[in-house]
């Protein structure tokens, strides 16, 4: 299962790299329509950009069900998650302003082309009841996360 996955990976890195220039913004390949790869949006002040990550959520069915507010915090926790979270182990987001809330779990990261990359599930909890959005995600060597799948 792993090296299908691996192998699924590293084809559509491939087919990334052959499509257009690396300062072109474009749809990342496999993920849901609207998503902006290599957008600015930053996590705060001296920290790295969010990347694609948060375009992975925005451009969800999800991500339409949120408040700009809610994408921000969510995006912010995928991007933890991914950096630095423990396979296996949630992590968490709450929005004291419409009580939505989620949990990201990342799985174990491995190597393609050179690039660290990670499955990862983001359950959001939108007026109590739970929204799924899976991804695989590899880290740019600028340090944001491309959704690749």
């Amino acid at each position: 299962m792993l090296k299908a996955m691996t192998l699924a990976a590293t084809a559509a890195l491939l087919l990334m790299a052959c499509s257009g220039s690396s300062n072109e913004r474009r749809p990342a390949a496999g993920a849901n329509s609207g998503v902006v790869v290599g957008s600015e949006v930053g996590a705060g002040s001296g920290e790295a950009p969010l990347g694609a990550v948060e375009g992975g959520l925005l451009g969800a069915d999800i991500g339409r069900s949120l408040d700009d507010a809610d994408r921000r915090i969510a995006g912010q926790a995928e991007y933890e998650a991914l950096e630095y979270g423990r396979a296996g182990r949630p992590a968490t987001w709450n929005s004291p302003g419409s009580g939505n809330r989620g949990e990201v779990v990342v799985g174990p990261a491995y190597e393609v082309n050179r690039l660290d990359c990670r499955q990862y599930s983001h359950r959001v909890f939108i007026g109590g009841r739970p929204r799924v959005a899976k991804g695989t995600a590899c880290r740019e060597p600028d340090s944001t996360w491309r959704i690749i799948g």
